[in-house]
């Protein structure tokens, strides 16, 4: 399995992966310590919740999203972000169609295997 990124990456290059729900996820880097990943959601898609072993922190480039972690639930809209600890309770779901940037710590190797 690889474990880096190449150095540069370019989006219209860099496959897509369709994730259950209206999700699709695209790797934009990574190597062992950190990933960074865009996710484009269809309005009404819903990121399930769940939790992971990973530090999380989300940017949202465009749309509008309910983002629920640790039982708080948020509205956050372009420009917003939030954090996730490891293994806390965490999903959202997408009100207008959109885009979010998350980083993980350490690399999250399942999504290498997708």
């Amino acid at each position: 399995m690889q474990t880096k990124s190449e150095n540069f990456l370019f989006g219209t290059e860099l496959p897509t992966v369709e994730v259950d729900g209206g999700l699709t996820r695209k790797l934009m880097g990574y190597d062992g310590q950190l990933m960074l990943l865009e996710i484009k959601f269809k309005a009404g898609s819903i990121g399930y919740q769940h939790k992971h072993i990973h530090s999380q922190t989300s940017y949202v480039v465009s749309g509008v999203f309910e983002v629920s972690i640790n039982g708080v639930t948020q509205i956050l809209n372009p420009g917003d972000g939030f954090y996730v600890e490891p293994d806390v309770m965490h999903g959202a779901n997408c009100l207008e169609e959109g885009i979010l940037i998350d980083t993980f710590s350490p690399m999250r190797q399942d999504f290498l295997l997708k």
